[in-house]
């Protein structure tokens, strides 16, 4: 009885990762370097965009990914993960071009860690706040 639904169990979870956009590849061409910021008193990794992402910023992107929740009072901004949660960049020592911030349009339906979504919405690049992710979807809508 393990042995079948542990077979579908890791057909679905390839499934899910085959089917992600070229986005998270594109993410993942990132390099970082340290930046000093005197206002923490410490060194943090920023993203250097090469110029084939900075021609993606702006424009509409789609990612498949798992839900990491953060902002429940609005119900308006979620992190997405390449990555379930016990491997993600949160948890699990992937690295940050492996979640982005997704900004919905509107409320998304109720939802649990780990499902997966496809996400359509407007890249913005951040290479400049460290408080901030460096891959961000704005009006951003869920695709069913």
């Amino acid at each position: 009885m393990i042995r079948p639904l542990l077979c579908v169990v890791l057909m679905l979870w390839s499934m899910a990762l085959a089917a992600q956009s070229g986005a998270w590849d594109a993410f993942a061409r990132t390099k970082f370097s340290k930046k000093t910021f005197p206002e923490f008193g410490i060194e943090v990794l920023m993203p250097q965009f090469d110029w084939q992402m900075k021609l993606s910023a702006g424009k509409e992107v789609v990612l498949i990914g798992y839900y990491i929740p953060t902002d429940v009072q609005t119900g308006k901004t979620i992190m997405l993960s390449r990555l379930p949660n016990s491997s993600c960049f949160f948890c699990g020592g992937a690295g940050p071009e492996t979640v982005a911030r997704i900004n919905f349009k509107g409320k998304i339906r109720p939802l649990k860690m780990d499902d997966v979504l496809k996400i359509k919405g407007v890249l913005r690049l951040n290479d400049k706040d460290p408080n901030e992710m460096f891959f961000i979807l704005d009006e951003a809508e869920e695709i069913r």
